[in-house]
């Protein structure tokens, strides 16, 4: 199994249901369609202030993600094209961090919603039942993400992540852009600098307090209520 065809079946699997989740981020979808495109975003980039400003996100969509995707297409278009099994081995680095790029922001961008839309609300339900079994309570979730994504060295992502092999929720961390294939991604933090540092600087917990005002719970719901029927 290559390297993309991996990244693409995470895509897949953390995308569902399909139609809401992750339509632009399925990298089997978008090769059989051609190039990979940025996704829209279903709000304003000012629409997630005070807590992340309109300067960050626009910059983080339209500036950092497009590099992935560009990244992405050409890693691709070189792939295909490569001589000789060990040129194609040679760029699967490539492939990986664009493709992970891609496939991260394109679940964050999903992962957060304005305070008006809902952002930072998690209602009773399937989710808030499991982060109360596995963690003990919600507050002690977060707090459990925040230290190992602030612990990060470097640059990386946080994840909440359902474990397929326990049926639990767990916390894991990925380095860089790497995406995240051992769990079901359910929610993913950004803490490369380019996510925070024109707000919050070098005050990373700062960052990670103000995150929690809009993420988007009910998408997370939705991830978790179909990763456990797996």
């Amino acid at each position: 199994m290559s390297v993309l065809t991996a990244l693409a079946r995470s895509a897949a699997r953390a995308a569902r249901p399909a139609s809401r989740a992750l339509p632009t981020a399925s990298l089997s979808l978008a090769a059989a369609r051609g190039l990979h495109t940025l996704p829209k975003l279903d709000y304003a980039y000012d629409a997630l202030e005070p807590h992340i400003s309109g300067q960050i996100m626009e910059l983080h969509h339209s500036k950092h993600h497009q590099a992935y995707v560009n990244g992405l297409n050409a890693a691709e278009q070189s792939y295909a094209s490569a001589p000789s099994p060990k040129d194609q081995i040679r760029l699967q680095p490539a492939l990986k961090f664009n493709g992970g790029g891609h496939i991260n922001h394109s679940l964050f961008w999903k992962n957060l919603a304005p305070e008006s839309q809902g952002g930072g609300q998690l209602s009773s339900g399937p989710l808030k039942d499991a982060l109360v079994a596995d963690f003990g309570s919600v507050d002690a979730f977060k707090k459990k993400l925040n230290t190992a994504t602030a612990a990060i060295q470097g640059s990386g992502w946080g994840w909440l992540g359902y474990n397929p092999d326990t049926n639990k929720l767990e916390v894991v961390t990925t380095a860089n852009q790497d995406p995240l294939l051992s769990h079901v991604p359910i929610i993913g933090i950004d803490i490369w600098e380019h996510a925070f540092y024109l707000q919050y600087h070098n005050v990373k917990a700062d960052y990670l307090t103000a995150i929690w005002n809009v993420i988007n719970f009910n998408e997370a719901e939705r991830r978790y209520i179909e990763a456990s029927k797996q």
